[in-house]
């Protein structure tokens, strides 16, 4: 994992000052330079999640160019994004538009900012829980914690059979050959 996405306690106290050092601080933290966005909307056009995104990344990375940093903070957008990287593959300005995104979560959890969704950053924290046991992710032990925590088990049950009847989840998870290399990632 890039160090330059870590989160430190000076992050907390660069985006209590301004917008502006709200702008800096995720400049910083992703490398990217968002500024240079058109806000041509290739990024939304290419993401397969852009249908339940209000606003589409390129509002966000907007939000983010003028501080906005709570309206960015309360964000749905931010942390519907799964980091798949299509939004920057598209991009013609090859902004790491997943990377920003990633790294807003970061300073939001970092400020212990309020998350339009609590059960949606839970998920985000199974998943890395199964990689951290598995060295990947176990879709089907993901899912069933989630819908623990949401208590809302059968909403979706339908989508869920498909999956398995396609073998998109698997029983037991399958296990990288050196958990430990990647246990010390965390």
């Amino acid at each position: 994992m890039p160090t330059n996405t870590e989160t430190s306690p000076n992050d907390v106290v660069e985006l209590n000052d301004s917008g502006a050092e709200f702008t800096r601080a995720v400049k910083k933290k992703t490398g990217s330079n968002f500024s240079q966005c058109l806000h041509c909307r290739t990024c939304a056009g290419g993401c397969p999640f852009t249908r339940a995104m209000d606003p589409k990344p390129n509002g966000v990375i907007r939000m983010i160019q003028l501080g906005l940093r709570k309206e960015v903070f309360e964000c749905p957008t931010i942390w519907i994004c799964v980091g798949c990287h299509t939004c920057a593959a598209q991009c013609p300005m090859a902004i790491d538009i997943a990377g920003v995104m990633d790294a807003v979560r970061q300073l939001a959890v970092a400020e212990n900012a309020d998350i339009f969704d609590p059960g949606i950053h839970h998920f985000h924290k199974e998943v890395i829980r199964s990689v951290e046991r598995y060295g990947r992710t176990h879709k089907l032990e993901i899912m069933m914690r989630y819908k623990m925590i949401r208590r809302d088990w059968f909403s979706d049950l339908d989508t869920g059979i498909r999956m398995f009847a396609k073998h998109k989840l698997e029983l037991m998870p399958s296990k990288v050959k050196d958990p430990e290399s990647i246990r010390s990632l965390f």
